[in-house]
């Protein structure tokens, strides 16, 4: 399993991680979770669900959510960014799209940022995943756990 792999580089590496998740809902911590041992590098999450909480919980900009909307490439960015921050993690993990089934913010179901916050850089990548909503979230997650690798160097 891609979980089993990525917290045993974390735990070699000695590194820390938290998350900020909307689209997944907590998904990416649960399966964190699911491994024996993660609260060697696992630190927390927040689920930031509500324009509100990625505000005042996560401090994106209420102008950024105002102009972008909660599903951008720029709220991703804060979300990482912050939840680093605020968990004095080395790494933050920012997931923001639509798992649908229908649309938000006039963008498409299946369109997801995720943002990887490490060591002062940030890496987002934007997808267009389809399925199910649960296929969409199980991609999302995934797709994020390989990035964390590729840029740990694992």
């Amino acid at each position: 399993m891609i979980e089993e792999r990525l917290g045993k580089l974390l735990r070699e590496k000695q590194l820390t991680i938290a998350a900020a998740e909307s689209l997944t809902g907590g998904l990416f911590s649960k399966r964190i979770t699911d491994i024996p041992g993660s609260s060697d590098y696992f630190l927390g999450s927040v689920v930031a669900y509500s324009y509100f909480a990625k505000e005042k919980v996560l401090g994106v900009p209420k102008n950024i959510l105002e102009k972008k909307g909660a599903v951008s490439k720029e709220t991703a960015f804060y979300m990482a960014k912050n939840v680093s921050s605020l968990f004095h993690a080395d790494i933050g993990a920012g997931f923001t799209g639509v798992a649908g089934p229908s649309l938000q913010e006039n963008k498409p179901v299946g369109l997801v940022y995720i943002s990887i916050f490490y060591r002062g850089n940030t890496s987002i990548v934007e997808k267009h995943f389809t399925g199910s909503r649960r296929e969409i979230r199980d991609k999302a997650v995934n797709e994020a756990m390989n990035l964390i690798i590729k840029i740990v160097g694992g």
